[in-house]
């Protein structure tokens, strides 16, 4: 148990996903100091299966502190990296300053190093709270350039997928689940629960399915009329050129926000600035070989 531990009035529970008052009050503690809703999550599939809550609750069943590890591998210069992921970190205001977020922390890290894996990561406003455990910052870039000539010779139109139609949230789960990595460099190899309570969570995200190419488009458009793209679900990712002549987009410049070695485009690196920090622990000195970032509907 940490030091300083200071958890009168409160009792220790963990793997509560499954129980509906546990989740309730995840729910509720997220929305209460971030102001976000992930309960949709539930009827998109529910959280990640392999998820483990960790998580100090008061007498009432709310949650003081609450800190999830998950399962999440992703590639790195060309190899899986069987990694976890740490998400959901609250500690409501009272309870704060009493160790419970310290203890929480060394609980997931344990459970993560016990099952083996060889890599951990996170993101986070507050880097400073986790170099102490061994976490270092990953810089992030996106990259910009001109856009291609749409290819669209013969290409059926996109169409909106909409998440919550059971047939379209059908097809997204079966092809998140065959989903190719969408960069060598740096990108996750399965995260459906995330992508699907990313698209609930930011309003200006749009999901377009591509028939012809078995692929599923992540983008967004802004006033300018810059194209910015998210994220493909596909077994095989479609050119740039090919995602815009099926969007039917004909933008001047283009965003891409990972590495698009696997576009038929290049672009200019630009470091991102997100508002939150990436880190990893684990994996010596290891950084992506090429100025690169984790899709923005991965973020956790």
């Amino acid at each position: 148990m940490a030091t300083g531990l200071d958890r009168a009035g409160l009792a220790f529970r963990q793997d509560y996903f499954g129980d509906p008052a546990g989740w309730a009050a995840l729910v509720r503690l997220l929305q209460d100091i971030f102001g976000i809703d992930i309960d949709p999550l539930q009827q998109l599939g529910g959280p990640d299966a392999s998820s483990m809550p960790f998580g100090w609750f008061d007498a009432e069943g709310e949650l003081a502190a609450n800190l999830s590890a998950f399962a999440l591998p992703f590639v790195l210069n060309g190899r899986i990296v069987h990694a976890a992921g740490l998400q959901s970190g609250a500690v409501r205001p009272p309870w704060r300053g009493r160790g419970l977020y310290r203890d929480l922390t060394a609980k997931a890290l344990d459970w993560c190093e016990r099952r083996g894996f060889e890599a951990v990561i996170l993101y986070t406003d507050k880097p400073s709270l986790y170099e102490p455990y061994g976490f270092r910052a990953m810089p992030l870039h996106r990259y910009v350039g001109t856009a291609p000539a749409p290819a669209i010779d013969g290409a059926t139109a996109a169409r909106p997928l909409l998440p919550a139609n059971a047939e379209d949230l059908a097809l997204l789960q079966m092809l998140l689940k065959a989903r190719s990595p969408v960069s060598t460099t740096l990108s996750v190899t399965a995260n459906a629960a995330m992508f699907l309570i990313n698209t609930q969570l930011d309003a200006d995200v749009r999901i377009s399915f591509l028939e012809d190419c078995q692929a599923v488009i992540a983008w967004k458009m802004d006033g300018t009329g810059r194209f910015s793209l998210l994220d493909v679900v596909a077994a095989e990712i479609p050119s740039l050129a090919a995602i815009l002549g099926g969007l039917d987009i004909a933008s001047a410049t283009v965003e891409v926000l990972f590495r698009p070695d696997k576009l038929g485009w290049t672009g200019a690196p630009q470091p991102f600035e997100g508002g939150t920090t990436l880190m990893l622990r684990g994996l010596g000195d290891d950084a992506p070989h090429f100025p690169a970032m984790l899709s923005p509907m991965a973020d956790f």
